[in-house]
């Protein structure tokens, strides 16, 4: 879509320089790291998340094309949904992961034999089970209410109980950082029964994510030569540290990093394996995936897509303006060498660069994205500053192209003298009525509009204003263009401009439509909502029906 001159390994040193600056490892720093995939569990505990067992199956399957080596399906104990799941996933067949089943130890009025959580784990019928205990002194005495030489049998008790019973272990030390400063001692006594008993992972929890980077590198040396076992690392981001937490974590020597997809999770999310694995591949050198990464923009996509969530288009590596530019400046550089304001190549992770439209960006950014449409204009055709004059006009009265390229492309083909209208407005009218104070208000469209020779005269309602006159419209073409029942409107965002003029401002409304196989975005701009919306809306139904010009 831009054209890209050759990217060098790094802007300003060679590939032998480069090398002889990366941290030396030790071989048990080498050896090959586990990504640990909790987006199941903890990430559905985020606010607005909810996972229907199918939603997690699909998600484990897209989870196991990345080649993540261990998916935590969420703790069959707790709720009815995570049961089902490990039932359905015993039926697909994955290439890479294994589906873990998460739990605590046992409750301590239980004997592990009667106790329901662990016999739920054993259940699932998976592998190895994820185990939690209490590290931290005031969560033995304030939640658990019980004392510290008893929480240390739980934890042993439960560990070895699952191990006589065939499984694998992988222990979390639940809140071990903040255990670790209160209480040294106690910290890592609670791990040393877990590895007595049996597990063959400890993994340490930044669980309130309270943690700073140098405090988890000293605590890691520690806990290093305490424990002969390979170590996790759990990192929450309460501070904004948890990619930084883990990745340092890595560099002590840890060998198995915990995560989820986009850094979902409860309160202010875990650390973002979206981050975590490309800094490990490609800044790092240490091998995460199985050759994976350039699905990491396709994973990121499919789970807000599955968990419902607006996509954080800021968020680094795989948000679309991870690789945007705007600055005529820098889009200038760009085009002569994507290392100038690149710090990867964007399809590395499957992403990809992206000139934004605006009025920071100058000839060389119009130019490019002109020549995406597949229109050849040299730098000094009189048409180029026709478009940019255009272009600035258009801002200056409020439009936005960034997230509107449909509009832009609609905007260049007029300006450009090859563009043919699908359709002409005759006139439309929207109707909100409501008869009574508790009722609901009905909204109903009506729409004329002109196809070659033929009027078409059409009356919709709909759930609300916007809704109807969309539904009127595609009533009056979808005779004419069929194609048009492909449409789908995903998203409808409202901005008011210059907001000192009340009810008065201009609105800018941003659709974002699509079909099967595409998605665009288009604008509109008025003092009228309405009109902006229509204005938005017939541009999105021209962008779908340019293949019939």
């Amino acid at each position: 879509m831009t054209r890209r001159t050759a990217r060098p390994n790094a802007p300003h040193l060679s590939r032998n320089q480069a090398s002889s600056l990366a941290p030396q490892l030790s071989a048990h720093q080498a050896a090959t790291l586990e990504i640990y995939d909790t987006t199941l569990r903890d990430g559905a505990q985020a606010e607005d998340v909810s996972f229907s067992a199918e939603d997690k199956v699909l998600i484990a399957q897209k989870l196991d094309s990345l080649g993540v080596h261990f998916i935590e399906g969420g703790w069959p104990g707790a709720n009815p949904k995570d049961i089902e799941f490990f039932r359905l996933i015993k039926t697909i067949p994955l290439r890479h992961a294994e589906v873990i089943a998460f739990g605590s130890t046992r409750k301590a009025s239980n004997t592990v034999r009667k106790d329901p959580n662990l016999q739920a784990l054993l259940g699932a019928e998976t592998k190895t089970i994820t185990l939690f205990g209490k590290t931290w002194s005031l969560h033995v005495t304030d939640a658990l209410s019980i004392s510290l030489a008893k929480n240390l049998t739980l934890i042993a008790d439960s560990v070895a109980y699952l191990r006589e019973k065939g499984r694998r272990v992988f222990y979390d030390a639940e809140h071990f950082f903040d255990g670790y400063k209160t209480n040294p001692e106690y910290a890592l006594t609670t791990i040393k029964k877990a590895v007595e008993a049996g597990a063959e992972r400890v993994i340490l929890c930044d669980t309130n994510g309270g943690t700073m980077p140098w405090e988890i590198r000293e605590i890691c040396r520690v806990v290093q030569q305490e424990c002969h076992v390979p170590l996790g690392i759990h990192a929450h981001n309460d501070c904004e540290m948890a990619v930084a937490n883990s990745l340092v974590a890595i560099e002590m020597g840890i060998l198995q990093v915990q995560g989820t997809i986009n850094g979902i999770g409860e309160r202010c999310g875990n650390a973002n394996l979206c981050s975590i694995i490309p800094n490990l591949e490609l800044k790092m050198k240490r091998p995460a995936l199985n050759d994976g990464l350039g699905h990491l923009k396709e994973v990121s996509g499919f789970v807000t897509e599955i968990a419902n969530l607006m996509p954080n288009k800021h968020q680094p590596y795989v948000g679309d303006s991870a690789f945007a530019h705007k600055g005529g400046v820098h889009i200038h550089a760009v085009l002569k060498n994507p290392a100038t304001y690149e710090h990867i190549d964007p399809a590395q992770v499957g992403n990809r660069q992206r000139m934004l439209i605006s009025d920071y960006g100058g000839r060389s950014g119009l130019l490019d994205k002109i020549e995406a449409y597949g229109i050849k204009l040299s730098k000094d055709h009189s048409k180029v500053d026709e478009l940019v004059h255009t272009l600035k006009e258009r801002e200056s009265q409020g439009y936005q192209f960034e997230g509107a390229e449909g509009s832009f492309k609609l905007l260049m083909r007029k300006a450009m003298g090859s563009h043919r209208p699908s359709f002409q407005l005759l006139g439309f009218r929207v109707i909100v009525e409501k008869k009574q104070e508790d009722g609901t208000p009905l909204s109903e469209a009506t729409v004329m509009v002109k196809v070659g020779e033929v009027i078409e005269h059409t009356a919709a309602v709909g759930a609300g204003p916007v809704n109807a006159l969309d539904h009127a419209l595609r009533k009056a073409l979808e005779k004419f263009y069929p194609q048009l029942r492909e449409v789908k409107l995903l998203d409808y965002k409202v901005r008011v401009l210059a907001a000192n003029r009340g009810t008065e401002s201009k609105v800018r409304v941003l659709i974002e439509s699509g079909d099967h196989k595409d998605k665009w975005g288009t604008v509109g701009v008025s003092e009228n909502i309405i009109e902006a919306t229509w204005e938005a809306l017939v541009d999105s139904i021209e962008y779908k029906l340019l293949a019939k010009n």
